[in-house]
């Protein structure tokens, strides 16, 4: 799962800037490509386990 996570986050990062260095962006392209970013940022974040809880299983 995480495989496709990765390469879309970039792929999405890239689409937006690419968009954003037109002169004249579209921008519902690149607020998917926002959304899409966030989305699998929140999702590989998620994986990351907190200090809090190594600490407390000590």
């Amino acid at each position: 799962m995480d495989k496709w996570l990765i390469p879309l986050l970039l792929v999405a990062a890239g689409v937006a800037l690419y968009e954003q260095s037109k002169a004249e962006p579209n921008y519902y392209l690149m607020a998917f490509a926002g959304l899409v970013f966030v989305f699998c940022m929140a999702k590989l974040s998620a994986k990351i386990p907190s200090k809090k809880e190594h600490d407390e299983t000590e």
